[in-house]
């Protein structure tokens, strides 16, 4: 901590400027993006590539900086100064190349929008750059691309995914959220992050993620996962962003979805279905998304694979499309370019959808436990209820029973549905991430 002394009294309301000078050392980073700091690597050409990543353990390990969430300053100037044989490229957009006696130069880059500080990068390398346009909701919005000089070709074709990923965002969440500051992708020497105006990409030009699909269903390996989940964060993460890291799955959940969505965009409600439920593999239920507050600790991971299910059983749940993408794009509307807690998300969610839905976040979102569908038949009575609850959980369900499609709307407690035949076989919806159980 630091005190200023100032050289003579201020008055209430007096505004001023301070300039600090700090020089230091940053941290190095190891296994990055996941554990933060700066990457100093070279490519395959032996040029200097140099990256900041910095989710989860902070800003602050590469440069000072009031490393609260909460706290976004309105606007930001980079200054990136590296040998003129590279580039240095940062958020926002660049306004002029300076260039110095020592045959240096400095690129002068400035943001217009609030931004979290982990959403801050600087990068440098022996990059190429085109540009282009998007003609989107809000009206033209500039795109840019930076590339390592020999990877320009296999980028040109490859990065064509992001003019699929923005109009699909566009249509499922609303207007890209920074027209002012423009859209680029940038290639680092590490996976990606989802830097705001400045997304970040390692996936090395491959399909899926590094060449695999995590869903093992088919439907990962037809987009790039980084150019598609890392832009939906400029929704998810950087328009709207947590006060607290242990809210993370507002930023994840949501971003994680998004790929769904991106398949339902493109190939269908049937692919979209599949991929997230194929993801199901990957769920832990190891500790709750939502991690300890106040002392800067996220959840699980499974803020992603179960986060996005859990949405996925909410919007099976609304069955009203119409409905459920005026929430999601309300929600931009609603906290657009603000930091929220989870409590703000939840309750606008329950408003618009008219539903109490404390019980669901609780169940997903607060707890380890899946619900249990538990059910058994006799004769010509089915009887059913929620097992491994918590109180007032009452998720309605599409069950077919006997190839006849029925809603049923289990509580924790046992219900009795008389039928006119015996029921032979009861399947429930799989879009629901529900166990299922029959007692014999």
């Amino acid at each position: 901590m630091y005190w200023i002394t100032f050289p003579e009294t201020c008055s209430t309301g007096e505004t001023g400027t301070v300039n600090i000078m700090y020089e230091g050392k940053p941290v190095e980073a190891i296994r990055p993006p996941w554990d933060g700091g700066v990457t100093w690597s070279s490519d395959a050409l032996q040029n200097s590539f140099i990256a900041t990543s910095c989710q989860g353990l902070g800003a602050s390990v590469w440069w000072p900086c009031k490393d609260h969430m909460y706290d976004e300053p309105d606007s930001m100037r980079v200054r990136v100064t590296s040998p003129s044989s590279l580039m240095g490229v940062s958020n926002g957009r660049n306004r002029h190349i300076e260039y110095l006696p020592d045959g240096k130069q400095t690129r002068h880059w400035f943001v217009s929008n609030p931004i979290n500080n982990y959403g801050v990068n600087a990068n440098v390398g022996n990059y190429s750059h085109w540009s282009d346009t998007l003609h989107g909701e809000s009206g033209v919005l500039d795109l840019d691309f930076y590339v390592l000089e020999h990877h320009y070709d296999s980028a040109r074709i490859h990065f064509e995914d992001v003019y699929k990923t923005l109009r699909a965002f566009e249509y499922w969440f609303g207007p890209y959220p920074f027209y002012e500051d423009g859209y680029k992708l940038v290639e680092v020497p590490y996976l990606g992050m989802e830097h705001q105006s400045s997304v970040t990409y390692g996936n090395k030009f491959r399909k899926g993620y590094l060449g695999r699909d995590l869903s093992g269903t088919g439907w990962g390996m037809k987009w790039d996962f980084i150019i598609v989940h890392e832009s939906a964060h400029e929704w998810w993460a950087n328009s709207i962003t947590y006060k607290d890291i242990a809210d993370m799955w507002i930023h994840e959940s949501f971003a994680h979805y998004a790929e769904s969505l991106f398949l339902d965009y493109y190939f269908g409600r049937q692919a979209a279905n599949e991929y997230v439920i194929g993801v199901r593999q990957n769920i832990l239920n190891d500790r709750p998304i939502i991690g300890p507050y106040n002392v800067n600790k996220e959840g699980s991971g499974d803020m992603y694979y179960k986060g996005s299910n859990m949405l996925h059983s909410l919007r099976t749940w609304i069955n009203d499309d119409v409905l459920w993408r005026k929430v999601l794009r309300g929600l931009q509307k609603q906290f657009y370019h603000q930091t929220v807690t989870s409590n703000q998300i939840e309750d606008y969610m329950s408003a618009e959808l008219g539903k109490n839905l404390d019980p669901f976040f609780d169940q997903y979102l607060r707890t380890v436990n899946v619900p249990v569908f538990e059910f058994q038949k006799k004769k010509k009575t089915l009887r059913y209820r929620y097992t491994n609850v918590v109180n007032g959980f009452n998720m309605p369900l599409n069950v077919t029973i006997d190839k006849n499609a029925q809603i049923l709307n289990p509580t924790g407690e046992w219900q009795v549905l008389k039928m006119k035949t015996a029921a032979n076989s009861i399947e429930v919806d799989p879009n629901y991430y529900v166990k299922v159980n029959e007692i014999k």
